[in-house]
């Protein structure tokens, strides 16, 4: 349907759009804005249609497209998309997940959580997936004209005596809303606005995400995360379009202007030459020019607040996650629900009980989030930031005691736990 026809659409029907060149249509009910049309805007169109609210999202690119490898999903994800209707039994299984040194020598075994998996009817805590597999499967829940491609955020501006906020973007259109959600990535021009200087740093590491198709003798649902004394090398099992894979990693020391090798497939050969299979073989298996991706980890500084007036901030716009978390999709996920359970019910034009619902909402997951930002960012610098002797302590550390157990259970699961028995209405028992 065609920009023009949509909004003789949504004007004639009601549905609370209204998009301009000159004049604003009349204002709707319920209008949400979402700039950005990555994982995270979708998750926060699928959960606020799902609660009757007029939703649409606006993508400075020709189509909503992730980028990116491999990811991990957990539990409350996994719960999350199950509640917007995707079908799981596509999405892989369960995955034990190992963590050991370079030489296979277990340091931590993850533990289930029985009431969590009873609670939930999800067996495990982490599943393995292609981003753009996981990402199409959310597309194609959302029911048509949400998505307006070709709508590069440009700014916005909250009308007087409350009555809306005006969005701008970079093709000289104008939609008027009852608020805005900045979903628009790490370089958010919604949060840029909003916050001022997001103040951008190097994180200190650089991930290749890469994945291959099945090999048959590698055990089934068995994940290693591992290290020797400056990279970390894992693999997880996952499906794709339905077919058996592995997805795998490798993280680096990095900068920014660090130089890239000119022959990646050489430069991880040599990293992993000395590496326990089946991760020599997973890399031998794959495609470089389509199945590897390289990241440069960027954060910002934590936020207090993701919110001002009627604009709230999601995603990495607001708090971009070192892939030490395992969780920055899953967060970006996590992050469109729990707004919307927040202002469930709530008239949008009512701006005092709008910004009520954020603070509801800043109060479940700010914390919990800025955590695990600042852990993974402890957890990056510490595995590829120690000079060689303390680094070597290190190993022997996690080797030799409790320690990296104790952390991993405290630091990443307890919290993560807590989160998913709170989501009562996603239990199955």
């Amino acid at each position: 349907m065609s920009l023009e026809n949509q909004v003789n659409h949504y004007s004639a029907t009601g549905s609370g759009l209204a998009v301009h060149n000159q004049a604003p249509f009349p204002f709707g009910q319920h209008l949400l804005a979402i700039a950005g049309g990555g994982p995270a805007a979708i998750s926060t169109a699928l959960a606020f249609i799902q609660r009757g609210y007029d939703v649409r999202v606006f993508e400075r690119q020709s189509e909503c497209k992730p980028i990116g490898g491999a990811v991990l999903l957990n539990i409350p994800v996994m719960a999350i998309l199950r509640s917007y209707g995707m079908e799981m039994q596509h999405m892989g299984s369960y995955t034990v997940t190992s963590f050991q040194n370079k030489s296979g020598v277990e340091r931590v075994e993850l533990a289930f959580n029985k009431e969590v998996e009873r609670c939930m009817g999800i067996k495990g805590w982490q599943y393995g997936v292609l981003r753009s597999s996981v990402f199409k499967k959310m597309l194609d829940l959302l029911p048509p004209g949400v998505i307006n491609t070709d709508h590069q955020f440009t700014s916005y501006s909250e009308l007087p005596d409350q009555e809306g906020i005006e969005v701008r973007f970079f093709n000289g259109e104008t939609v008027t809303a009852d608020i805005l959600i900045g979903a628009d990535g790490i370089r958010s021009g919604v949060s840029r606005q909003a916050f001022g200087d997001p103040k951008l740093f190097h994180a200190g590491v650089r991930v290749w995400l890469a994945w291959c198709d099945h090999i048959p003798d590698i055990p089934e649902n068995y994940g290693v995360i591992s290290h020797d004394w400056q990279y970390q090398a894992s693999y997880f099992p996952m499906l794709h379009e339905g077919k058996p894979g592995f997805e795998w990693w490798i993280v680096e020391a990095s900068w920014e202007d660090k130089p890239v090798p000119e022959d990646p497939r050489a430069y991880l050969s040599n990293i992993l030459k000395d590496w326990t299979q089946p991760l020599p073989r997973l890399l031998e298996a794959t495609n470089f020019d389509t199945q590897v991706y390289r990241w440069e980890i960027f954060n910002r500084p934590s936020m207090k607040k993701w919110s001002t007036g009627r604009v709230m901030c999601i995603g990495d716009a607001i708090h971009p996650v070192s892939p030490y978390a395992a969780y920055g999709l899953g967060m970006a996920i996590e992050d469109g629900y729990f707004l919307a359970r927040a202002l469930d019910g709530v008239d949008l034009r009512d701006g005092a009980a709008v910004n009520a619902g954020f603070e509801i909402f800043e109060k479940q997951r700010v914390g919990y989030v800025n955590h695990n930002m600042e852990f993974a960012r402890f957890s990056g610098k510490m595995f590829h930031w120690l000079p060689w002797p303390l680094a070597k302590l290190r190993d022997w550390i996690f080797d030799y005691t409790p320690i990296l157990g104790n952390l991993l259970k405290k630091d990443y699961l307890k919290r993560a736990e807590e989160q998913t028995m709170s989501m009562k209405e996603l239990h199955v028992v």
